[in-house]
This record gives C-alpha cells, sequence and structure tokens, in this order.
C-alpha cells in the first residue's frame, strides 16, 4: 500500500526500520524515476545524529539534478525534506561531496534512476571511496556491479583515484547506457574459485602494516595462498589503509573490507575481516548480506521474476524491501528457514 499526505506525495517516515539512510536513497531514486513527489520527515531518525550529513545531503542534490527536480528544505541537519522531481534525463554528471562521505552511496541513489534514462551517463563523484559502514569501491566493483552486468546492465566502473577518511579527495567514474534489466536466480552457492587479499596502504602507512594484515588473513582463512596476497600502495590525500579480501564464485563474488585506524593493530583489523568472511563461507548461501540489501532494488525494477539466497536477511534488507513497496507494486517474498532467507522479487 503507498502511503501519501494530502499534497499526494509519497509520505517517508526515516524513523522506521533500521532508521538510517538506505530509505533516503532508495526513496530518491523511485521518485527520480517514477516520478513521485516524495515528502521525507524525521530523517535518520534511528541514527546517533539525526538529519542529512554531508554525503546524504549530496545525494539529495544528485537525485536533484539527474531529474531537473526540486527538493524544498535540503541542508545539513535537515530532517525534513520536500522532493519533487522533473523530467529524468541522462548527461554527463559530477558530484562533489565536500568531504569523506561515501561515493559508493550516492552512486548508489543515482544509478538505478539513470539505467532507465532516455539517453547514456557518466558519472563522476569525489569525496570517499574507501569507507567504513558504506560499500568501498572494491565492492561495487567487484561483487555489486558484475551481478548487474548479468542482468543487462551496460555499466562500467572505475576508480581514478583513492579517497580515505578523514581526507577524502577520492574519484570514481561510472558510465551507464540505459536499457532493461533481466531477472537473475542466485539460490545455489557454487564452489569458491579463488580467495584473494588486498592490502591497501597509503599516505605513509608502512608496508609492515600490509604485511601483518596479510600474515593474519592467511592464517585465519586457511584456503588464502600466499600468491593471491598482493600489497598495494595507492595514492591519496592523507593517509589510509584497507584490508579487502574476496571469494570469487562462478556467478557472484563476496568481498570484505577492513580498515586500519589509528590506535587498532593491523591483526586485529585483518581478524575481523577474516572472520566476518568466514561466516559467509560457512553460511553457504552464494549472496552475501549486504549485497543481498543492495541487489533488492535492481531486482525489483527487473523484467521477470529473480530469487537470490543469503545466510542473513539483515534489518537493513527488510527495511530496504518495505521502501520499495511504497513505489512499486512488485511482490518481494522472503521465505527463511534454517538455511537462511530466499528472496523472490517480481
Amino acid at each position: 500500500m503507498r502511503e501519501r499526505d494530502d499534497s499526494g506525495a509519497v509520505d517517508i517516515d526515516g524513523s522506521r526500520g533500521e532508521g538510517g539512510g538506505q530509505i533516503l536513497r532508495t526513496s530518491l531514486a523511485l521518485a527520480a524515476l517514477t516520478g513521485r513527489p516524495v515528502r521525507f520527515r524525521r530523517i535518520r531518525a534511528g541514527r546517533p545524529r539525526p538529519g542529512l550529513a554531508r554525503q546524504h545531503l549530496a545525494c539529495v542534490q544528485a537525485a536533484a539534478a539527474i531529474c531537473d527536480g526540486d527538493a524544498r528544505g535540503a541542508e545539513v541537519g535537515a530532517q525534513t525534506v520536500d522532493f519533487t522531481p522533473g523530467a529524468l534525463r541522462g548527461g554527463d554528471w559530477t558530484f562533489r561531496i565536500g568531504t569523506a562521505g561515501s561515493c559508493g552511496l550516492v552512486l548508489q541513489t543515482v544509478l538505478p534512476a539513470l539505467l532507465a534514462a532516455p539517453g547514456p551517463s557518466r558519472v563522476t563523484i569525489v569525496g570517499g571511496t574507501h569507507n567504513g559502514m558504506a560499500p568501498p569501491f572494491d565492492f561495487l566493483a567487484e561483487a555489486f556491479v558484475p551481478v548487474l552486468r548479468r542482468m543487462g546492465a551496460a555499466v562500467t566502473l572505475t576508480l581514478t583515484r583513492h579517497g580515505f577518511e578523514p581526507a577524502g579527495g577520492g574519484e570514481l567514474v561510472c558510465t551507464i547506457e540505459p536499457g532493461p534489466l533481466r531477472a537473475i536466480e542466485l539460490v545455489d552457492a557454487s564452489p569458491v574459485r579463488r580467495l584473494t587479499a588486498r592490502a591497501l596502504v597509503a599516505g605513509g602507512v608502512p608496508r609492515d602494516v600490509a604485511a601483518r594484515e596479510l600474515a593474519t588473513a592467511r592464517r585465519e582463512l586457511p584456503g588464502l595462498a600466499e600468491d593471491a596476497c598482493a600489497i598495494e600502495e595507492v595514492a591519496a590525500d592523507g593517509g589510509g589503509n584497507a584490508l579487502v579480501l574476496a571469494a570469487a564464485r562462478d556467478d557472484v563474488t563476496e568481498v570484505v573490507t577492513g580498515f586500519g585506524r589509528r590506535g587498532v593493530r593491523a591483526e586485529q583489523v585483518a581478524a575481523r575481516a577474516a572472520a566476518e568472511l568466514r561466516a559467509y563461507l560457512d553460511g553457504g548461501a552464494p549472496v552475501g548480506e549486504h549485497l543481498a540489501d543492495q541487489l533488492m532494488l535492481p531486482m525489483a525494477l527487473a523484467q521477470g521474476r529473480s530469487r537470490y539466497r543469503t545466510a542473513t536477511l539483515s534489518r537493513h534488507a527488510t527495511t530496504n524491501r518495505d521502501t520499495i513497496r511504497l513505489f512499486l507494486d512488485v511482490p518481494i517474498e522472503a521465505r527463511v528457514d534454517a538455511a537462511g532467507a530466499t528472496i523472490a522479487i517480481g
């Protein structure tokens, strides 16, 4: 059932479910795509600092740009915004977050709509490319975008400069050729073909940090071979460190990232990331927890019925499901059993 206020706008209560920014991003994408106006209230009410942070404001501004929309009340700290979309269009877009806020989250906002635009797009986003609590570039490039391509999306993603917290300054570029999405099934987990580990260091972070992370990852993940591990010294504004672990199957890849922080030992960073990847491997489902959330919207937009299986259906995912239902008359069914959750969409 769609919920509307007296003006006819879709009413989005940002305190629902997990109460975070995903409600905002999914709603903006679907508003731009469907042309339906939206009234946001209690934006990010479930967060310690409610309202629009700088990266969320960038999402609103990006969504408005691609559809000639109006975002009344959109400013840092705002908890109420009226978003009125216009005509969706392709183009050459550049969005600068202005902080180390996540480039991936801004892309997540505009990509679904631009897949249905009347012309191609080239999207450049400047900010953070490797952030905690957000999909880093490696996850987008190795886990998310390849599934979109299997669904028929003509999307390319390029990293032109790394951006770590707190300095930011990273840049990614995404090219999008519009076209219909087709249904896909990711239900049976094929064998893992290869485990890899890449330790990124920037801005004077010692290579020893990366070496210790890789050594720990190899101890914690017995299937991780020495020749599948690499240290990468990358250019970035300020220092930064990330350990990127990937498990590649025939049809899907799971990516887990650990971020180095001052006062946290390299061994701890690696052990936590390895534990997360082990949990995915032990779960026996092809789709990881975070990918399960991000696939819902493109599958809801696809032609036909998609299905996927994940070990954990997070609150983040169920909130995303409930938000999609406010805009689209598309069935989204979840069957949960001891082996995890099977999601059927369409």
